[in-house]
């Protein structure tokens, strides 16, 4: 191995863990409505068979090509190989909070692994999506940061975790009978604006009307970023109406270098300054992500700071206890330091709550995802 190869990351370098790797293959989620015409014609079929693909996809949510009748065994061996491949496979599944919350290791079709969490609370199912196999962002105190980028996820690759969470709530398989997934959350594994092309196809996907998308309300969809500014100024122009999730970790430039690498390209001002420009154009409040670490990013003076950044604006603070994570040398904040910083908060006027931590005990928390297929 090269000595370049053994020199550790500089802060905000994006981690690769290996090669890059061919693309997955082509699948009916990945294409506009438009496109999938175009692709069924290409095949020598006519435009309509894109169209009952769609139904079958997007709005029975079928994954099996026997239980598509209309149409002939000829046409399902010709179509489905081409435009409804299988993209990922189960290789674990771990349950916990009373079966309220499942996650999922996935399996893609070049043997790469990432994760889902589905999150059924009492007035909604939440997903929890990957947007890239591991993540490039570097991160100390977060499993899949330190784990390196594999690749990034096709816009399929993304859809069809969701898509997985409905086909098991529709089949029984999660506890409480059926339901439907109404939020999704890019908080999974990787920086999701860092695979913008696709995590944008997927929210298109996820959010059109059945048959063309999977009916899920664009308020009902956050999209999760360390701060990548370029990114979100370019999310501000799309005409959504998604929530914009800011993983903050920091309010002062010195630490969030440390915790968030990227901070040493766009600092916090010029992160924050980004959010509210999102803000200002679809009238959606801004989430700030802030795991809290013992001793080192739960002062009250740093409660006091990250207040006054944020007092008047569209805006709320999650407070998430740092999870575990294998070999980390931190941990989270005493409950007494927890309060005290909610407290300081709240006296500037800064809506503020303590997030649930669900899945900690499958590494299914925040921070804990890395893939793991071991018993």
């Amino acid at each position: 191995m090269s000595s370049e190869e053994n020199t550790p990351p500089r802060p905000g370098q994006l981690v690769f863990a290996g090669p890059r790797r061919a693309k997955p293959p082509r699948h009916l989620a990945d294409l506009t409505v438009a496109e999938r015409r175009e692709a069924v014609v290409a095949l020598g079929e006519k435009p309509f068979r894109a169209d009952q693909l769609s139904r079958h996809y997007f709005d029975r949510l079928v994954d099996d090509p026997a239980e598509m009748p209309d149409l002939s065994k000829a046409l399902r061996e010709k179509l489905v190989p081409e435009l409804l491949p299988r993209l990922l496979d189960p290789v674990r599944e771990l349950a916990c909070d009373g079966g309220d919350t499942h996650k999922t290791v996935w399996k893609a079709f070049d043997g790469v692994l990432f994760e889902s969490v589905l999150m059924r609370y009492p007035d909604r199912v939440t997903m929890c999506v990957s947007s890239q196999a591991g993540c490039g962002m570097n991160c100390p105190f977060c499993a899949t940061g330190q784990a390196g980028l594999t690749r990034n996820l096709s816009t399929a690759e993304i859809v069809e975790q969701v898509a997985a969470g409905q086909r098991a709530l529709n089949q029984g398989r999660v506890a409480g009978g059926p339901g439907r997934v109404s939020n999704i959350v890019f908080m999974g594994m990787g920086e999701p604006l860092a695979n913008y092309k696709a995590v944008l196809g997927a929210v298109r996907r996820i959010t059109e009307p059945a048959p063309a998308g999977l009916g899920i309300s664009q308020r009902g969809v956050t999209v999760s970023t360390v701060g990548l500014v370029p990114a979100i100024e370019k999310l501000t122009a799309e005409g959504l109406s998604v929530r914009l999730a800011v993983s903050l970790h920091a309010p002062d430039d010195e630490l969030r270098d440390t915790l968030v690498p990227i901070n040493t390209r766009w600092k916090v001002r010029e992160v924050l300054d980004a959010a509210w420009g999102y803000a200002r154009k679809t009238g959606r409040r801004v989430s700030i992500e802030y795991a809290l670490i013992k001793d080192v990013n739960d002062q009250a003076w740093r409660a006091d700071l990250l207040g006054r950044l944020l007092k008047g604006k569209l805006v709320h603070v999650n407070l998430i206890p740092l999870n575990p994570t294998p070999g980390s040398k931190w941990t989270a904040s005493r409950p007494e330091d927890e309060r005290e910083f909610v407290r300081r908060l709240a006296e500037h006027g800064v809506a503020v709550t303590v997030r649930d931590t669900r899945g900690r005990e499958i590494d299914g928390a925040c921070g804990q995802l890395a893939a793991a297929v071991k018993a």
